[in-house]
């Protein structure tokens, strides 16, 4: 409520009792401005690094280091549990829950789809005798196991030979030869050497593990085969063109549905 100048007291006591009620609410109102002015910053700090960790440039020069360099590190630290001593575990124990990420892994059979390549692993014909009597030794059953071979990736280069035909009688006439030769087979990108194996590789590289063209420029170059990443960016806006239609399908199909994200 507003005070008058007429209505002040002329008490010299009671003025300094209100000037004094007065600096401490202004020093209140200070305290409360200070407050939420730094909700106010700490909020849109927040507000900023969220923006700058869905906007901003991303480098794909430089991962982090933590997630390439010291993966393997992190995973086995998280398992260490299973190698402590006994009383180390006992107070392990004392604790309410474990996490089940310290579990120790149990290994999954391999598909049934894969190829299989049998190896007999038999013994030397000299110990196929008793060593006891020295009698022979019979197969009683067989113990097996399985283990997982990478195959690395190979290219190859397809040559696309078209013989030309022409009319011998014609030309020792003198008439003029029509040539005939079959047509060029179609390809995703006319006049150029890309197979649609090549660019699904490299789309599926990019893309889906986020393998920049830089650096598949470099795994095609430890293998012989000079292809620049503007070559590679030029396939990839071909690419987007003519898959076009399938994205607009897939987008329609999307919006037809009755929930989109959940």
């Amino acid at each position: 409520m507003k005070t008058l100048p007429h209505e002040l007291p002329d008490d010299p006591a009671q003025l300094k009792q209100m000037l004094l009620e007065l600096q401490q609410t202004l020093a209140e109102i200070d305290a409360l401005i200070a407050e939420q002015s730094a909700q106010i910053h700490d909020l849109l700090a927040q507000y900023n690094a969220k923006l700058d960790r869905e906007f901003a440039k991303k480098s794909e020069k430089l991962p982090g280091a933590g997630e390439v360099f010291n993966e393997a590190e992190a995973e086995l630290d998280s398992k260490q549990v299973d190698t402590l001593d006994a009383q180390d575990k006992a107070l392990l124990t004392e604790l309410p829950t474990l996490d089940k990420s310290l579990e120790q892994p149990k290994r999954k059979a391999l598909p049934a789809k894969l190829p299989r390549e049998e190896v007999v692993v038999d013994i030397d014909e000299a110990d196929k005798y008793c060593n006891c009597c020295q009698g022979p030794l019979h197969q009683m059953g067989q113990s097996c196991s399985e283990t997982l071979e990478f195959v690395p990736a190979h290219i190859k280069v397809i040559k696309t030979i078209r013989p030309k035909y022409a009319c011998r009688q014609c030309e020792q006439q003198g008439v003029e030869v029509a040539i005939k030769t079959a047509s060029i087979p179609a390809t995703p990108i006319p006049k150029s050497m890309a197979t649609p194996s090549v660019l699904s590789h490299i789309i599926t590289c990019k893309y889906q593990f986020g393998l920049p063209l830089y650096r598949q420029e470099t795994l095609f170059a430890d293998i012989g085969v000079t292809l620049n990443r503007k070559t590679m960016s030029s396939w990839m806006i071909r690419c987007a063109d003519f898959l076009e239609p399938l994205y607009q399908r897939l987008k329609v199909s999307l919006l037809e549905q009755d929930v989109i994200h959940a």
